[in-house]
């Protein structure tokens, strides 16, 4: 848009007025980020303070600059229409946003001076006189000037008028003018048409009793407020962006390059606070610091550990094992690798079944447990009991409080999902759902439940009844409702789906089936996204699967871990959770770049069995923990400066794959089975009870081997036995 000599002044004039007035991006009296006293060099010695002298500011005090100043600029003509002879970016799209940023952060002066010698105007007077007539409320000028701005007849202009009108109906309630107001409902918004439920809304606002209550009651925020600067906002979308530039264009095209670099980066883990972020250079997250070696073993427990989970203040972590345990651990995470303590501070002994489960309450304050059919609430600032739940009958294999912290949901293989009170008080349940439920979890918007499990499809063959009735029926990692345990030859007769629930009606929303064995699940921070582990024995490959919730499809697929037959679970990690990672039976742990599905690390470091979970702290970015049927809970983080110069050195920890290669002496049998896996004599292990009970194959090559293996492997390394151990 050129700037004729004509006119250059009226046109300087009129757009800075407007920036006063209106501010393209950002209302009068905006700091622009400065406080006014703080100096900064911009890579000089010499401070500056926001680009202008005294005299400028005192020039510049009405919105308006110097006309002396403009009028001395020399115009500059250019050959050609782009910025450089081999760009194809417009010169005058580029200068006009120039000068729309030097004007939102508060060089006037300089937009001014730019606008002179390019010959470039950031919008004419007709945009200008626009802005004003909707800050000032002038409603009629303002639909006026729709057409002239290049609002396209039709549709877009009958939108347009919509929330012109709407505005001036809103005002005029709000200043107790009922009979204007009245009067536009009647004669402007009526005859345009809206939906009828849309008018007979907006005619039940004359009710309201006070301003207040009506401002409560649209979401507005008056004519005081920022209501008629988002007005401009919304007209933006019709008129068109040559005529008048979107807001803040050009920070929106940086934050656009600033989104794409950082989803190029697979090792993206940084904050957006962080100041790694520059415009000078491209982003690109080093590797190596990226959490991705052991600086820390906590070895107490007396057996494989099933689960764990960190509290929402990220200083402790809490741990379920097969020993009939679970511990709850400090953890310093905010100081050095080197120098961080880890200590037990509890462990809750009085379980008289294996621990499968842990869930931290929204204050912390509270720990469930699962064992078997019981679930136990402990205080987690003493390690008491506080109460012992026993409304399930089989295994409860998920609990999963509200995101309000007032309550927590359990599920279990018995087809039951119970609402619980805080205190342990039954709330409501679910009654009998059409699962046999493996895992669940609430959306964080409080809108939905996700639970997966199996799912009965026909009734079992009288000859698999009598298979079941011998070896322990149950579910779990490879096994379905009315099916038995691995080796029994009997065919399966259930598939697993996916459940999706409204919360607030209990009523499913979505059933979806999947292939393989659901064994976990997991919900994105913006309740959009599910995690699924998908086991599979004999069918296509273990996968995680990242699925959509609303549209129920599967968007995303991880997939080079193993999973057959154990419960293993995985999680989102890392900054915006920009990873997903999971155990594996190999004894690895895997991550995964969640938006390109590219596998980032196959960290070893467990001994030989299943690495079974995976947390990563919700308050450290650059900390995760995982467990193992090695009986063991490692800590991960980015490797230590000191050891990466060692390694570079050739000396000290290798921080290629994470820590040192464990071995094992006499390897180890099956860790963590089949809910439903039959015991030596091929029934169901003792300390289950019954009926899908979640047992464990306690062959003797396991039992004994597994803390052979884990204390030569650490002997080896100097970790020490039996004991919590830094690595660094």
């Amino acid at each position: 848009m050129r700037l004729t000599e004509s006119d250059r002044d009226s046109a300087l004039s009129v757009s800075l007025d407007s920036t006063a007035e209106a501010g393209p991006s950002f209302p009068p009296g905006s700091s622009n980020g400065h406080n006014g006293t703080a100096t900064k060099s911009n890579g000089f010695s010499l401070p500056y303070t926001n680009g202008s002298s005294k005299a400028a500011a005192h020039e510049e005090a009405d919105g308006h600059p110097s006309e002396r100043r403009a009028s001395s600029v020399a115009r500059v003509s250019l050959p050609g229409r782009t910025l450089y002879d081999d760009s194809y970016v417009d010169r005058e799209e580029f200068v006009r946003l120039v000068i729309q940023s030097l004007r939102d952060v508060g060089y006037m002066e300089s937009a001014a001076t730019l606008e002179a010698e390019s010959g470039y105007i950031m919008e004419t007077p007709e945009v200008a006189e626009f802005r004003r007539c909707i800050l000032d409320a002038s409603w009629d000028s303002a639909e006026a000037a729709l057409v002239r701005l290049g609002v396209a007849e039709g549709e877009g202009l009958w939108e347009a008028k919509f929330l012109l009108a709407k505005q001036k109906y809103l005002e005029y309630l709000e200043a107790g003018k009922t009979t204007a107001a009245l009067h536009v409902l009647r004669n402007e918004l009526a005859p345009l048409n809206p939906e009828l439920d849309h008018l007979h809304a907006l005619s039940s606002l004359m009710m309201c009793s006070d301003p207040v209550d009506l401002r409560h009651q649209v979401g507005w925020d008056g004519a005081n407020g920022t209501s008629r600067r988002r007005l401009l906002m919304d007209l933006q979308r019709y008129i068109p962006s040559s005529v008048m530039i979107p807001q803040r264009r050009f920070a929106t095209l940086l934050e656009q390059a600033r989104a794409y670099q950082q989803s190029r980066c697979l090792y993206h883990n940084v904050p957006l606070r962080n100041q790694s972020y520059s415009l000078y250079t491209d982003h690109m997250c080093d590797r190596n610091a990226f959490p991705r070696v052991t600086t820390a073993v906590l070895s107490v427990h007396e057996d494989e550990v099933w689960n764990l989970e960190w509290s929402h203040n990220g200083k402790y972590l809490a741990t379920a094992s097969r020993d009939r345990t679970a511990i709850i651990w400090r953890v310093e995470f905010d100081k050095d690798p080197r120098y961080r303590a880890y200590s037990p501070e509890f462990t809750l002994r009085d379980h008289e079944y294996h621990v499968g489960c842990v869930s931290w309450s929204l204050d912390d304050s509270i720990l469930l447990t699962a064992s078997e059919s019981r679930i136990t609430l402990w205080n987690a600032r003493t390690g008491l009991r506080v109460r012992s739940l026993d409304q399930h009958t089989e295994v409860v294999t998920a609990l999963a409080w509200l995101p309000d912290g007032s309550g927590f949901i359990s599920g279990g293989l018995d087809r039951k999902i119970i609402l619980w009170d805080a205190d342990g008080k039954m709330r409501d349940s679910w009654g009998r759902t059409p699962i046999r439920v493996t895992d669940l979890m609430v959306t964080p918007d409080f809108t939905r439940l996700v639970a997966v499990g199996m799912y009965d499809t026909m009734h079992a063959p009288p000859e698999a009844a009598a298979g079941a009735a011998a070896g322990g029926a149950g579910t779990g990692a490879a096994a379905g409702a009315g099916g038995v345990g691995a080796g029994a030859g009997v065919p399966r007769v259930a598939e697993t789906r996916i459940i999706i629930y409204d919360l607030a009606t209990k009523q499913p929303e979505l059933s979806i089936r999947l292939e393989g064995e659901l064994t976990s699940v997991k919900v994105s921070q913006d309740s959009q996204y599910a995690l699924i582990n998908r086991a599979s024995e004999n069918g296509p490959p273990a996968e995680i699967h990242l699925l959509d919730l609303s549209t129920g499809r599967v968007v995303r697929k991880y997939s080079g871990h193993s999973q057959s037959k154990h419960v293993i679970r995985s999680c989102f990690g890392g900054v915006d959770e920009n990873f997903v990672l999971s155990g594996s039976e190999d004894g690895k742990v895997y991550i995964w770049h969640r938006d390109s599905g590219v596998l980032l690390e196959e960290l070893s470091g467990h001994g030989e069995g299943s690495v079974n979970s995976v947390a990563w702290n919700p308050v450290n970015e650059r900390m995760f923990a995982s467990c193992s049927d090695d009986k063991t809970v490692r800590i991960w983080e980015a490797p230590p400066v000191d050891a990466l110069a060692a390694s570079a050195s050739g000396s000290g920890i290798d921080v290629r794959d994470g820590s040192e290669e464990h071995e094992m002496e006499n390897g180890k049998g099956k860790g963590k089975g089949r809910w439903d896996a039959p015991g030596p004599s091929g029934s169901a292990s003792a300390s289950g009870s019954g009926s899908g009970s979640m047992s464990v194959a306690a062959l003797a090559s396991g039992a004994g081997s597994s803390a052979a293996g884990a204390s030569s492997s650490d002997a080896e390394s100097g970790y020490g036995l039996g004991s919590t151990t830094a690595l660094f």
